[in-house]
C-alpha cells in the first residue's frame, strides 16, 4: 500500500481553512467503519449521487441529502410515495436527478430485503466480505441499480470494506484502524 493514497495525498496538501468539506470527510469519516445500516445506505446514496459530478458538490449537499431522505432511513425511503419522488425533484439542496432518486428508493427496498434475510445490511455485507472489487461490484449490481465500479469501490472503500482509503503515511490512517475495517479483518485473526 502506498504511503499516501491520491486522496490523502490532496487533503494534506490544502492551505489552511482550504476545502473544508473534504478536509473534514478525509479525516473523520472516509476509510471509518460505519455503524447503521441507515449510515451505510446514506454513504451508498452519496456515492450514486456523486456519479458525474465533484466529491466536493456532494459533500456540500450532505445534510440537505441527509434531511430530504428522512436521515437516510432505509424504512421510510422503501415507503416514498410519488409525492416523495415530486418533493425530491424539486429540492434545488439536493441532486435532483429522476435516476438517481428511483436508485434510492429501489435500492432501499432491497435493502429491506437484504434485512430480512441476513438481519441487517452490515450483516449481508459481512456475508460476502472478503472478495475482490471485480465479485462486489457483479454482486451490487445483482442486487442494486445504478452501482458500476466506480460507485461500488468508493463506497466499500469509504466504509471500510476495501483497504485503500487510507495510506500508512496518513496521520489518519491509525485512527481509521481503531474504528476496525472489515478489510483489515482478515489480517487481525
Amino acid at each position: 500500500m502506498n504511503s499516501l493514497t491520491k486522496y490523502c495525498h490532496y487533503v494534506l496538501s490544502l492551505e489552511k481553512d482550504q476545502d473544508p468539506e473534504n478536509k473534514i470527510y478525509h479525516d473523520t469519516e472516509y476509510g471509518f467503519t460505519l455503524k447503521s445500516d441507515d449510515e451505510l445506505f446514506g454513504r451508498l446514496i452519496l456515492e450514486i449521487n456523486q456519479a458525474g459530478l465533484s466529491w466536493t458538490t456532494i459533500l456540500r449537499k450532505k445534510e440537505n441529502f441527509r434531511k430530504a431522505y428522512k436521515d437516510f432511513s432505509i424504512k421510510k425511503i422503501s415507503k416514498f410515495s410519488e409525492k416523495d419522488f415530486d418533493r425530491l425533484m424539486n429540492d434545488a439542496g439536493i441532486i435532483r436527478n429522476r435516476l438517481k432518486i428511483n436508485a434510492a428508493i429501489h435500492n432501499a427496498n432491497v435493502i429491506v430485503g437484504l434485512q430480512k434475510e441476513f438481519g441487517s445490511f452490515q450483516d449481508w455485507l459481512a456475508s460476502h466480505h472478503p472478495k475482490s472489487l471485480e465479485e462486489w461490484t457483479k454482486l451490487f449490481k445483482k442486487n442494486f441499480v445504478f452501482v458500476g465500479g466506480e460507485i461500488v469501490n468508493e463506497f466499500l472503500m469509504s466504509t471500510g470494506y476495501l483497504e485503500g482509503a487510507h495510506g500508512p503515511g496518513c496521520p489518519i490512517y491509525k485512527k481509521a484502524l481503531k474504528s476496525k475495517p472489515a478489510w483489515n479483518s482478515k489480517k487481525i485473526k
